[in-house]
């Protein structure tokens, strides 16, 4: 509640309950994330492979569902270089028959799958957050799920348990905000330690709050990096 709090927007996150309040409260439009989603069914296929690799069987219902999956994920990557206006009308023409198809498929097939099992919890999961699901496709700017953020707070939790012990909570707050000023020029497509470097640079002149606005990763006059492309399998 303190963290979205007078946030306004669109929020994108996994399933947690704990969302629906303060969406509601803040009146927040809520999306989901496929790749959530889609971990799970990852999992259960996984958990479904028989332990005798040379014993041949038909796919299970958790790799079936991510093959309908993995066909929203190619017209993403088909997509991702082209308008806003054109991402929207690709994504009804395209996506939004593929999306109606997987949830009729879920829905005849979540009842024949054991209780408890990870393929049965992977589809009620999927069910249960359908409408958050079906939100990236309402707009040409948002994206299929949240692995951006995600991998922006990766190298973060691989660290964490080495910066549990932070000598002072000054120190702590001080490499959070170091940690946010690197992933954001990241964000913005900037070389973080070029942006350090002009921030080191021109910090002492800024003595109002719009030179300080300047130096803000979306303002500042540096030359952009080339965009990493995310691959999904």
């Amino acid at each position: 509640m303190r963290l979205l709090d007078e946030f306004t927007g669109i929020l994108q996150a996994d399933g947690y309950s704990g969302y629906a309040r303060i969406c509601a409260q803040n009146n927040i439009t809520r999306i989901g994330c496929w790749d959530h989603a889609r971990r799970k069914f990852v999992e259960a296929a996984k958990a479904a492979k028989p332990q005798d690799k040379k014993k041949q069987v038909k796919l299970s219902k958790a790799e079936n569902a991510l093959s309908m999956i993995n066909k929203l994920y190619v017209i993403e990557r088909e997509i991702k270089d082209l308008s806003v206006a054109d991402r929207y009308q690709t994504r009804q023409k395209h996506s939004l028959p593929k999306l109606i198809e997987f949830k009729a498929w879920l829905e005849k097939n979540v009842t024949h799958v054991a209780k408890g099992s990870l393929t049965r919890k992977a589809m009620d999961y999927t069910l249960n957050q359908w409408e958050y699901l079906m939100g990236y496709c309402e707009r040409g700017d948002l994206n299929i799920s949240n692995v951006l953020a995600e991998n922006a707070i990766r190298p973060l939790a691989l660290g964490r348990r080495a910066w549990l012990f932070a000598d002072t909570s000054r120190g702590a707050k001080a490499s959070a905000t170091c940690y946010s000023l690197i992933e954001t020029a990241k964000a913005n497509d900037l070389e973080p330690a070029a942006y350090i470097e002009y921030v080191l640079n021109h910090i002492a002149e800024a003595d109002t709050l719009e030179k300080l606005e300047q130096l803000l990763p979306w303002n500042a006059p540096l030359d952009k990096t080339s965009k990493k492309v995310t691959q999904y399998s």
